[in-house]
């Protein structure tokens, strides 16, 4: 686990969407449910990475201008996506990046060296950030910072799976012409959300094609719907791509309280495929797997249950849905907040600790939106992973 109470400091300010409440309230409920005690678990503190970390992925003259608009925020290059209303400069904002991506970055290696079987970094998960400039809340992307030191060391087959409600645009296209990383991106279509990227069509470069996989749901999807495209592209794919290790941002944003974007998810169903990822990497890559944060923007109800989930999934230690939210952090939201905290760790009453979705196997509907977009995508990329369209 990357944690420590100094990753607040990644904080555009009040008012923002993105504040860092969600990431305290998310390590309270954990510390709450014991999962950063004992001897499974060990929860790290990054050192503030040099610079040769973040050119892996960035250009000199970008990392150049974060250092610049760390020190003078009121002089920040918008043209680098700094001192937008997106991300707006702030004191400490390189260092606060910086040693987020010094995170993921170490969890690949531990998981890389077979010093831990899984990683978990939900301050992470930046995905927007491109290599010369920030973009949708993110300045350093530590995703493909991890990767990249993944495939600097020996890596010649690294999963990436996205499931935030925004299209994980920066990772695509960091990596869009790299065979050696699949990247699957399971979003809100661009139609209607930002970036307005990620469509089924973008399947990689000249030199990867197929490498690049984008499931565009229409908005309004919901549990049954998005768990279908889900186990309908997904466990096919990494199967046939056979990884030797996971990469996964769980962006909670899909959410229907969710204020930024227009699914309809629980945090059961989001829960549900935390479950799916944690199998499908002991099953394809020996179980290494490294989980990221990303978006997700209703701070007290949502992001805290979903990445204490998510934590709990890869420390083995699962949390029921009907477990009981623990009555000390409900009095610390309801104190520090003025609001009441969700009750139950689940949203819905489950088919028997199941969220229910129909299989790909039971056939294609036409006039179903959902199954339109994953025919979509299953047309435009299983033909190169030599899979079949329409039963695989």
């Amino acid at each position: 686990m990357v944690w420590d109470q100094s990753f607040t400091g990644y904080n555009f300010g009040a008012g923002h969407p993105m504040s860092p409440v969600r990431l305290d309230l998310t390590a309270r409920l954990c510390e709450a449910f014991g999962l950063f005690d004992g001897p499974d678990v060990e929860v790290v503190d990054p050192e503030m990475p040099g610079d040769e970390v973040l050119l892996t992925v960035h250009d000199k003259e970008y990392v150049a201008a974060v250092r610049h608009a760390s020190v003078e925020p009121l002089d920040a290059d918008e043209s680098r996506g700094l001192g937008t209303e997106d991300d707006p400069a702030f004191a400490g904002m390189h260092e606060a990046s910086a040693r987020i991506a010094a995170g993921s970055q170490s969890l690949a290696r531990a998981v890389w060296l077979g010093e831990t079987e899984h990683g978990v970094n939900f301050c992470g998960g930046m995905h927007h950030a491109m290599p010369d400039r920030a973009s949708g809340f993110c300045i350093y992307n530590d995703i493909a910072v991890a990767i990249q030191w993944l495939l600097d060391n020996g890596a010649e087959r690294v999963a990436y799976v996205d499931v935030d409600v925004h299209h994980g645009d920066g990772v695509e296209r960091i990596f869009w012409d790299d065979p050696r990383v699949l990247t699957i991106s399971l979003h809100e279509t661009g139609k209607v959300l930002f970036p307005g990227t990620g469509f089924p069509g973008d399947t990689g470069g000249p030199s990867a094609p197929g490498s690049v996989v984008n499931v565009a749901l229409p908005p309004g999807t919901g549990d049954a719907g998005w768990l279908r495209a889900f186990h309908s592209v997904v466990p096919p794919l990494l199967r046939a791509f056979n990884p030797e290790i996971m990469v996964t941002q769980h962006g909670c944003d899909s959410h229907v309280l969710d204020p930024l974007a227009h699914l309809a998810l629980s945090v059961d169903a989001q829960r549900t495929s935390y479950e799916a990822i944690h199998d499908l990497a002991h099953e394809v890559c020996g179980g290494r797997w490294i989980a990221l944060g990303g978006g997700g923007y209703e701070l007290v109800d949502v992001v805290p249950r979903a990445w204490t989930h998510l934590t709990a999934i890869a420390a083995h230690r699962p949390i029921p849905f009907d477990a009981q939210v623990p009555a000390a952090w409900r009095d610390y939201v309801l104190e520090r907040y003025e609001r009441p905290g969700p009750t139950h760790m689940g949203d819905t009453e489950t088919r028997n600790g199941q969220v229910w979705w129909r299989s790909w196997a039971v056939g294609f509907d036409p006039e179903d939106a959902v199954d339109v977009a994953v025919m979509a995508t299953r047309e435009a990329v299983f033909p190169s992973h030599g899979l079949d369209i329409w039963f695989d």
